[in-house]
């Protein structure tokens, strides 16, 4: 056997044997990112406190354990228009207040977490009809029953999904105790700036409020234009009645529901997040739960789109969105009315938000910052590029189109690059000449 081997960077090893180096062929890493994610603070009746990550399979199977109520709850509703097209969601309670307890005997019994929702469990203990030393102690929420644990002392209890137990001794056998003095808390404009805080440090494509308060409204059009510009964090916010933000990063949804006077807001902020970079959300049919009013008349619609609002019409018996725009409406000659467009925008950020993981996942301090270096930067743009067009994001790309260069210091870069996002088709224009 040759005491030398191995890969080799150059030619100087001194044992003798086969020095190998595989490498692969020069492929493009190149991908466009998925798409999905809101980012929502919620008042909630149930549930840990900061922010947590739900899928949306995870919420139709274990939104009892995760909300306190079953999928199919009426105080589910809003999360379930949120989920038919959002994947992913990060939500953050910002309400939770008091645990609900209960005493029996040596025991305390505490709600696993604060809020009105732990009223709603019930304990009881019983003598296990096999083992006289033993207790039967069940929880129950709703009088369904969630969890039961046959001990012989309090300490041998475990906690489950809805309570947890203190005290040491022996058990006392009761008829049944139900959890009492859980509350919620009231929010306060320094909870949603907690909220943020906390959203600043995810990853996320649509942040939403379903909130009225205007001052609330402001904090996230602050929040939203400070990531967007000046940390080049590319997402959008859905906000109700909000269009003095004339921002491309903020839609403000108009329509109200029967139910709840801002409750599009969820659906709206889901199809906006589940729409991929060469989809539109015009003319959308909504598929929610709730009663939207959409009787407006032809002047009306026409005022709203001037002044950037996103709204639902009456197609037959059917609600659909009138066009996907934001609020944007400030248009110059450096910024147009394709930026009021969130298609267009979408495409954008899409770009923005891709070329910097591609950058820092195979180029960040990996690649040599010379001609080569910059020649292979360059190809995997053009082939990302190629990509968007080949989905019908953007239109007329050429290779052309991005050139590199080295920039002032030898470890900066520099890429310019000219792009046609497409957008969807809104309006027609036909002539017909009979003869």
């Amino acid at each position: 056997m040759a005491l030398g081997g191995g890969t080799y960077v150059t030619q100087n090893k001194i044992l003798p044997g086969a020095y190998i180096n595989f490498v692969s062929q020069p492929r493009a890493m190149a991908t466009l990112g998925e798409r999905g994610t809101v980012c929502m603070a919620l008042e909630l009746d149930w549930g840990s406190t900061g922010m947590i990550c739900v899928e949306a399979g995870e919420f139709q199977t274990e939104a009892k354990s995760i909300f306190g109520y079953d999928y199919t709850h009426e105080k589910m509703k809003p999360l379930r228009d949120l989920f038919l097209y959002a994947k992913k969601a990060l939500l953050y309670r910002c309400n939770s207040g008091q645990k609900a307890a209960a005493t029996v005997g040596s025991c305390t019994i505490e709600a696993k977490y604060g809020g009105i929702r732990g009223n709603d469990i019930k304990i009881i203990i019983s003598k296990n009809i096999d083992n006289e030393t033993a207790f039967d102690v069940k929880t129950y929420l709703d009088l369904k029953l969630e969890d039961s644990q046959t001990v012989t002392k309090i300490e041998d209890l475990k906690e489950n999904t809805y309570v947890t137990f203190r005290g040491s001794g022996a058990l006392e056998a009761n008829a049944g105790i139900d959890l009492t003095g859980g509350s919620n808390k009231e929010i306060t404009g320094g909870d949603y700036a907690d909220f943020l805080e906390e959203a600043e440090k995810e990853s996320f494509h649509v942040l939403a409020y379903a909130g009225e308060d205007d001052v609330t409204k402001g904090l996230f059009t602050a929040f939203t234009k400070r990531l967007r510009d000046e940390e080049g964090i590319k997402f959008v916010t859905v906000l109700f009645d909000y269009t003095k933000a004339d921002f491309e990063g903020v839609i403000s949804v108009t329509n109200e529901t029967e139910e709840e006077k801002t409750a599009l807001v969820y659906w709206t902020a889901g199809a906006e997040a589940g729409a991929e970079v060469n989809e539109s959300v015009t003319n959308k049919k909504y598929d929610g739960e709730y009663t939207i009013k959409a009787k407006y008349k032809k002047s009306r619609f026409i005022e709203g789109i001037q002044k950037g609002e996103f709204l639902y019409y009456e197609d037959g018996e059917d609600i659909r969105v009138l066009r996907d725009i934001n609020t944007f409406t400030s248009f110059e000659s450096s910024k147009n009315s394709d930026f009021s467009s969130n298609r267009v925008i979408r495409v954008l950020d899409a770009i923005a938000n891709d070329v910097a993981r591609i950058f820092s996942q195979y180029y960040l301090g990996k690649q040599s910052n010379n001609a080569n270096g910059r020649n292979l930067l360059k190809a995997e743009l053009i082939q990302y590029h190629e990509q968007l067009e080949g989905i019908e994001a953007i239109e007329g790309f050429v290779p052309e189109d991005i050139t590199i260069s080295q920039g002032t210091e030898k470890q900066d870069v520099v890429v310019y690059e000219k792009v046609r996002p497409t957008d969807a088709m809104e309006k027609l224009y036909m002539k017909v000449e009979v003869i």
